[in-house]
């Protein structure tokens, strides 16, 4: 379940950061802000299953 989180993870900062640089390119301020949203989730996602990784070992 772990490695399906981080996984997970990566992939909406990915998401995340490929909507942000396409909503710039076309000038689109809201796709920016969700891009940036975006990335911001999978942060987040990604220091809860480092913080249950610490405690876990």
């Amino acid at each position: 379940m772990a490695r399906e989180q981080k996984a997970k993870a990566k992939t909406e900062q990915a998401k995340g950061k490929a909507k942000e640089a396409a909503g710039r390119a076309v000038g689109n301020e809201r796709m920016t802000a969700e891009g940036r949203a975006e990335q911001s989730k999978g942060d987040a996602r990604q220091a809860k299953e480092k913080t249950k990784d610490t405690f876990k070992h």
